[in-house]
């Protein structure tokens, strides 16, 4: 089949190869890709670490060519999102069935593709917040995939939702359309304590995100994109009445269960219209090279998604 592989002689890092069809194990679908998305994790450590001939890629979105052999999972024909650490970038991939959400039929399978990793890291870590319905939610990197999902799904569960970002003016009225109630810098701008923290940036600003908890809050961590190191001056972690029991967890999507009824719920929202992928730049993947490229020289491109052909 043919399949974008890591190849370091090429521009971007990636180059078409043909390559063997993966063979399904029994709880596994196969599916035929019909687009993908990019994440910052895949350009940013995957693609330079990589070896050559190698078919990663996380997201994708396609339609089940072989129904899993342990009759779990969806039938031929069906629309699907799917989430693994490899085998994106390519024609046909294997997928776990608990990893693999039903999609409406007639979506659209770029938007689609937006969903796993971003998405469904919004999802999973707004519910470990418990209820938030009217307390206040604060997002630090809204303006990523993840981020963007984070606002929609905070808003809608009725949280009072803080969006931080670099740019207030270029950001603050499109994070205000998807639900913030207010857009902020840093967390250090906020008036009055926060309930929950979803925090992507790590650094100076999960350690400001963790001194504006009230007590009881939690903070989790998805990532860091500051490439900084967290330091808590002294006295930082000290309680009081006001600040007790605030805590700090970390969270990767790989790491949660079955998240099939969860993708397929996310597809049908994307599908009718009510979360906004937030594709900032699509292209055939023929395109894959080009763009990596222009994302590594630090063209913002947005969310990436390729269509495959």
């Amino acid at each position: 089949m043919r399949a974008l592989a890591i190849d370091h002689s090429a521009p971007g890092g990636l180059a078409f190869a043909e390559v063997a069809d993966p063979v399904p194990a029994p709880n596994q679908a196969l599916v035929e890709v019909k687009a993908v998305s990019l994440n910052p994790g895949e350009l940013l450590h995957l693609l330079p670490e990589g070896a050559d001939g190698e078919v990663y890629g996380w997201d994708a979105a396609g339609v089940v060519v072989r129904a899993a052999d342990d009759g779990s999972g969806p039938a031929v024909g069906t629309p699907v999102v799917t989430l693994r650490w490899t085998g994106a970038w390519a024609r046909l991939r294997a997928v776990d069935t608990a990893w693999l959400g039903v999609a409406p039929d007639g979506a659209d399978f770029g938007a689609l593709a937006t969903i796993p990793v971003a998405a469904g890291t919004a999802l999973r870590v707004l519910r470990k917040m418990g209820s938030i319905l009217g307390r206040r939610v604060l997002v630090t990197g809204a303006t990523g995939a993840v981020g963007r999902y984070a606002v929609q799904l905070a808003h809608r569960a009725g949280a009072h939702v803080i969006a931080a970002t670099r740019n207030v003016a270029a950001n603050g009225p499109a994070l205000k359309a998807l639900g913030a109630d207010e857009v902020v810098v840093t967390p250090a701008e906020i008036a009055g304590p926060v309930d929950a923290v979803l925090d992507h940036v790590g650094g100076e600003t999960l350690v400001e995100a963790f001194a504006a908890m009230t007590g009881g809050g939690l903070l989790v961590s998805i990532g860091n994109t500051s490439a900084t190191g967290e330091h808590f001056p002294f006295g930082a972690l000290f309680a009081d009445a006001a600040t007790h029991d605030r805590r700090i967890s970390s969270f990767i999507i790989t790491g949660e269960g079955d998240l099939s009824a969860d993708l397929g719920w996310l597809a049908h929202e994307v599908a009718a219209g009510r979360l906004d992928p937030g594709v900032g730049h699509r292209a055939d993947w023929s395109r894959a090279p080009a763009l990596v490229a222009a994302h590594a020289a630090g063209e913002r491109l947005g969310k990436i998604v390729l269509d495959v052909s």
